[in-house]
């Protein structure tokens, strides 16, 4: 069985972070949110994997390059313009259509058990299902609505027919197994979505479309709180990463290579540090990530914050609730 991993958007909650790093290379615990996921993948059994680009898709590339060092098959389904997420698929059609298929996003981390969510596709004579969760994310998702059976009966924000009396909602995680049937509904050269287009019109048809209910964890890094809360959720053991990332759980810090750290500065707790970042004395960060190169000036405070890799934060300068990249070149 194969796999896609959705990769090709531009992150625009992020920017400017996402003006020379596109959000599938974010750092998470120093390594990129996209290696999170194919080590994810590959621990359920996946080996063929595609990755649609279009965001500065070097990034990635150059990074992964064909997964032979991550012990997997990774190809590249580019995207000239940007076409969506079931425009996205389509485009990758020729890599997927002999079976069952998984697709995930990219900006999530999560324990879902996907080899009980297929077998819970198969049992249903399922044409399409949607791992679910009930944490409520009804500031950046529509809820779903499921019935006593599991079946999804309506898509809130879309338009549906005989709704029953009795439903349950939750969120979709991102994680969805299809049949290879659902190309024949998607149109090509477009853009065009999947929650907005091709699964409500599937579930107004009376297709078997089902809902997996997820009880473990799932975080949407899609925002700068989303993104600071997943490594909250690492530091505290709520979260787990199928590689080994060693940090120090007493401080509550991932301290990258060669970072220079003044002894009376206080770092942590919940505080990554990437590679070649420096701390100058007096400096407090805390609740913050810093890729690698970063530069916290003397006196300086970070706090609840994202800075790019380079960035130097002036002595004495506060940093609260911010996410600061370079100047453009």
């Amino acid at each position: 069985m194969k796999a896609m991993i959705l990769a090709a958007g531009f992150g625009a909650r992020h920017a400017p972070l996402t003006r020379f790093l596109p959000k599938p290379m974010f750092p998470v615990m120093n390594r990129p949110i996209l290696e999170h996921t194919l080590r994810y993948l590959k621990s359920h059994g996946f080996r063929e994997i595609v990755v649609n680009l279009h965001h500065l898709p070097n990034a990635v590339m150059d990074y992964f390059g064909n997964g032979s060092d991550f012990g997997i098959d990774v190809v590249y389904s580019r995207e000239p313009a940007i076409l969506g997420t079931a425009g996205g698929i389509k485009l990758a059609q020729s890599h997927l259509e002999d079976g069952t298929f998984l697709v995930v996003n990219s900006d999530i981390l999560t324990d879902v058990d996907l080899g009980a969510m297929l077998e819970f596709h198969r049992s249903n004579r399922s044409r399409l299902t949607l791992a679910l969760t009930p944490t409520p994310s009804a500031e950046r998702h529509d809820p779903i609505e499921v019935d006593e059976t599991g079946r999804i009966v309506h898509f809130v924000g879309a338009s549906s027919k005989n709704i029953p009396e009795f439903t349950s909602r939750s969120t979709f995680t991102g994680i969805q197994i299809m049949e290879p049937e659902i190309f024949e509904r998607i149109p090509d050269g477009r853009f065009c979505g999947t929650t907005d287009e091709i699964f409500p019109a599937m579930v107004e048809e009376g297709v078997n479309v089902f809902g997996y209910l997820h009880g473990g964890y799932w975080r949407d890094m899609g925002t700068r709180a989303g993104y600071l809360q997943l490594h909250r959720d690492i530091f505290d053991g709520a979260a787990r990463l199928i590689d080994d990332t060693s940090f120090d759980q007493d401080s509550k810090t991932c301290i990258g290579k060669d970072c220079e750290i003044a002894p009376d500065a206080q770092v942590g707790p919940y505080a990554v540090l990437g590679d070649g970042c420096k701390v100058g004395e007096g400096a407090q960060i805390e609740n913050s990530v810093c890729w690698e190169n970063a530069v916290i000036g003397p006196r300086a405070i970070v706090q609840n914050s994202i800075l790019s890799q380079g960035t130097r934060v002036t002595e004495g300068t506060r940093i609260a609730d911010e996410s600061l990249a370079l100047p453009s070149p």
